[in-house]
């Protein structure tokens, strides 16, 4: 684990979509910067979001058409409209009139304004974009091509020769679909240099970038389509079993993710270099990684693809040690995050132990069991990231008003009687901590309830979809968790 990970540090934990603004989700604009903004006045040092990766219809940021590609519906358009290669009278009017509009058609049309506008330089700086992507780009472009084609069905249903990727087929495609392609490129191309763009700015702020790699990816995706390979499927290239978790804390039938599990034998032989390939990808957007479900780096839960629930299945083992090696040689040290909630055994724990990754406390599970409880604050180490709640929790609010009596009385009595109420008592018992990081989620800076919970798992209706505007934010936020930021050691200028 690197330096920055060392320092006693403050984060919140704001996904991009929730940011405040006119559109449909929060972006890579304005408010992107204002938040930067915000960090730096309070003396918080770490910005922590959800993947960024593009998500299918349900808007899970854990469930992506590609490991590798940006979410198109985070790129801001007034950047490109000052740019001259969109108007900003322009709408797309085969998706609903001058009232509703599509941005990947705007996107479309913003790529043909940039062929005809553009600077010399940008033109240089996208085609090097292509090139240096172009172990990704190409096909990731192409399969997003024909889904479109194909009515955005998922891959396994395509036509046949599409399906098993036979070279004619393909390279005719590649043909027929090249304009779609490029536009697809440009897409890419926008979205990481307004990434870039924004980091670079949050560096100036001194403040870091944590990013989120789920473990797992999207059976529907250019990945599995492209490397089959890499995954456990049968002779027609469908799953014979899927990833999920038992019953525990959040599902009594547990969680039944749907994706495919990794040939970890094929993926040792080549020296792991899927996974190189796309943690490059996430160390070249942010400056700290959360591998989500860390857990499955040691052994992971797999259910028979014809169960309808998690319940039935088993634990197999993954070359973690191997793999975390491959990744430490690759790219020296890197600040990486274990996401170890759940059934954490013994031997996820040594993995985690033996390459020093902080692994997460989280405090709304600290105080309904016994002594021994590792979220109590007592029992944190240094090493670990700590947090009020995460974005499959509720709201500390929305927490607090749902469990009993003794366990708030508990809560307190622990805490030293604190006077300030819920949820601001947690928010300074994070910071408080001995955890060298304390991550705050924005819901719980605002004050908010149950109505604006983020995620709850288990469920595919109504997530993802928090945002939250400034309005809501008071002076005394403010000034309250800039002060403790303060009191408690953790403001940092790199």
């Amino acid at each position: 684990m690197i330096d920055i990970l060392h320092k006693r540090r403050a984060g919140i934990l704001l996904h991009i979509t929730s940011l405040p603004g006119n559109d449909g989700n929060g972006d890579l604009g304005i408010e992107a910067y204002n938040f930067v903004d915000f960090l730096h006045s309070i003396g918080a040092s770490v910005w922590q979001t959800l993947p960024l990766n593009w998500p299918h219809g349900d808007g899970s940021p854990y469930q992506c058409l590609s490991a590798h590609a940006g979410n198109p519906a985070l790129i801001n358009l007034d950047d490109l409209v000052k740019k001259g290669w969109l108007t900003s009278s322009e709408r797309c009017t085969e998706c609903g009139g001058t009232a509703a509009f599509s941005k990947n058609c705007l996107m479309t049309k913003a790529y043909y304004g940039f062929l005809l506008h553009a600077e010399a330089r940008e033109k240089e700086r996208f085609a090097k974009f292509c090139t240096d992507k172009q172990n990704w780009l190409d096909d990731f472009a192409l399969f997003m091509a024909l889904r479109d084609e194909f009515g955005k069905q998922c891959w396994n249903q395509w036509p046949e020769a599409y399906k098993k990727r036979k070279a004619q087929v393909l390279d005719e495609a590649k043909r027929r679909l090249s304009l779609e392609m490029a536009a697809i490129k440009f897409e890419q191309f926008v979205f990481f240099t307004q990434w870039h763009a924004l980091r670079n700015y949050a560096s100036q702020k001194g403040v870091r970038l944590f990013g989120d790699i789920p473990i797992f990816v999207s059976y529907d995706s250019a990945d599995v389509w492209v490397t089959p390979e890499v995954f456990k499927l049968d002779e027609n290239l469908e799953m014979s079993v899927v990833a999920g978790v038992p019953p525990d804390y959040f599902s009594a039938t547990g969680q039944r993710w749907g994706n495919p599990h990794y040939d970890w034998v094929y993926l040792e032989k080549t020296g792991f270099q899927w996974w190189l390939d796309r943690m490059k990808t996430q160390v070249e957007m942010f400056d700290i990684v959360r591998i989500d479900h860390f857990r499955g780096l040691e052994a992971a839960w797999e259910i028979p693809a014809t169960e309808p629930t998690a319940m039935n299945g088993e634990w197999v083992k993954a070359p973690g040690k191997a793999l975390l090696t491959a990744l430490c040689n690759a790219f020296g040290p890197i600040a990486l995050v274990a996401e170890d909630l759940g059934i954490i055994t013994d031997e996820v724990e040594a993995l985690r132990d033996e390459f020093d990754l902080p692994g997460m406390k989280i405090l709304q599970f600290a105080f309904g069991g016994d002594h021994d409880n590792p979220y109590l604050p007592g029992n944190i180490d240094k090493n670990s990231v700590v947090y009020t709640g995460t974005h499959d929790n509720d709201t500390t609010l929305g927490w607090y008003q749902t469990i009993g009596d003794g366990e708030k009385a508990y809560i307190y009595e622990y805490l030293g009687q604190p006077t300030t109420a819920m949820p601001f008592t947690l928010v300074q018992a994070a910071l408080a901590s001995v955890a060298n990081l304390a991550v705050i989620p924005m819901q719980d800076v605002l004050e908010l309830g149950s109505e604006h919970r983020m995620n709850t798992p288990g469920t595919t209706e109504g997530n993802w979809r928090w945002r939250f505007n400034w309005d809501q934010l008071t002076e005394n936020q403010v000034h309250r968790l800039a002060h403790a930021i303060d009191l408690f050691g953790r403001c940092v200028s790199q």
